[in-house]
């Protein structure tokens, strides 16, 4: 049983999943003179992460703190990193946002080809030249207004445990005066089966927001406390 469960569950997403770079394509193109920001198209990620979450049994998602996002401001938002799944339940958020995501993400059908259309930021690992590229295209967006999610730890974890950190995304956040939106995920490396497509139980998600971190008071040699600043936030609401 288990079995054609998770055959219903990988057929829905994935025809979810092109029905959403169906969506995005066609109002790219529509909306092109007037949705420069792509704030519409990105919009509709909204409606494919609830329903690719709701389609899915075996998941238990619950959200708290969203009411430590303030939609008229501009994040650098910073979160952890554990599976692919982290990208549906980011958007749990319902927060316009730029990703910073590994090049190769974007390759990946539909969901990648999605991403490059809304504009999202591609990072090329270990390409010197990517990397300046990355922090000025996220620089421009938060000028405009648009916050950027990035995951510091630069790969997924295999558990609760994190990463370090890495310095760049708070150098940023110091630099263009921005506040850092910490945001803890756990569970999500249970989400989808490692070694196997077949869902075995029930996996609890919880996505967390937690309150923003202002950066007006921390100079530009300030990055290292900043960052262990907020990697504490993330670690101590993982472990709660």
């Amino acid at each position: 049983m288990k079995a054609i469960i998770s055959i219903g569950i990988w057929l829905g997403g994935g025809l979810l999943t092109i029905l959403l770079f169906f969506v995005v394509f066609v109002l790219n193109i529509l909306l092109f003179p007037f949705d420069k920001k792509k704030k519409i198209t990105h919009a509709q990620c909204f409606w494919w992460s609830d329903a690719v979450i709701g389609l899915n049994p075996f998941w238990d998602v619950k959200t708290s703190g969203l009411e430590n996002i303030d939609h008229k401001r501009t994040y650098v938002v910073i979160s952890n990193h554990q599976s692919m799944a982290d990208i549906a339940v980011l958007y749990q958020t319902k927060m316009q946002f730029k990703w910073v995501a590994k090049a190769s993400l974007f390759k990946v059908p539909f969901i990648g080809w999605c991403l490059g259309l809304i504009k999202h930021i591609k990072l090329t690992r270990g390409d010197f030249a990517s990397i300046k590229e990355i922090y000025r295209q996220a620089s421009q967006w938060l000028r405009k207004d648009m916050s950027v999610l990035f995951f510091p730890e630069g790969t997924r974890s295999s558990s609760n445990q994190m990463g370090e950190f890495q310095n760049g995304a708070f150098k940023l956040a110091i630099k263009e005066k921005k506040p850092i939106l910490p945001v803890c995920l756990i569970g999500t490396h249970d989400a989808i089966p490692k070694g196997s497509w077949i869902f075995k139980g029930k996996v609890s998600v919880r996505l967390i927001v937690l309150p923003a971190v202002e950066t007006d008071k921390f100079g530009p040699g300030d990055f290292g406390l900043l960052k262990d600043t907020v990697y504490a936030k993330i670690k101590e609401a993982l472990l709660s």
